[in-house]
């Protein structure tokens, strides 16, 4: 049984987090009705948790039409490793965000930052509880994401390090 009193927190090193945001949601949302709204975001993002689920990606939260995911979280699994999962993982959802606007009304772009580091981790609230990442490495994440164009991954330069041997300059330009 889960005990609600005991502490849950973790100092986390070589964990990668993506930040991912739909371009101009507030727009979209002032001319379409709650529940075209609200079964966009599902469709989208229910087929990007199954993505996250199938590659191993932690899937951290939703944050109105912001999704935040992470890897290297459980396990030993090299820095390198865990920043070229959440980068795989970052394409496949800009496969998901285009496979959803062909066969959908509601038409979206979405910008994904991505950052790698070290973090906190833990489970806060007496309620509701929610497992939750703190640190400057999200926080450049979160920067990486707004601060990027539409359709495109923003990669942090110590994730850059961390794959640079793993991708060709044509993916990396493609980011």
């Amino acid at each position: 049984a889960f005990d609600k009193n005991a502490k849950i927190a973790d100092k986390i090193e070589n964990a990668s987090v993506l930040f991912a945001d739909i371009v101009g949601f507030t727009k979209i949302t002032s001319t379409l009705d709650a529940d075209t709204i609200v079964g966009a975001l599902n469709a989208l993002y229910s087929r990007i948790d199954e993505r996250a689920k199938r590659e191993g990606i932690e899937k951290i939260k939703t944050i109105g039409d912001s999704y935040m995911a992470a890897s290297g979280l459980f396990g030993n699994e090299p820095a390198e490793k865990n920043a070229l999962a959440l980068v795989n993982f970052a394409h496949g959802m800009l496969q998901d965000i285009e496979d959803f606007n062909s066969t959908s009304n509601v038409k979206l772009l979405m910008r994904i930052g991505i950052n790698s580091g070290n973090l906190i981790a833990g489970v806060i609230g007496k309620t509701k509880f929610v497992y939750d990442i703190w640190g400057d490495t999200v926080n450049v994440a979160s920067r990486m994401e707004s601060s990027g164009q539409s359709s495109r991954i923003h990669i942090s330069e110590s994730t850059m390090s961390l794959i640079k041997n793993s991708v060709s300059p044509v993916e990396v330009a493609e980011m």
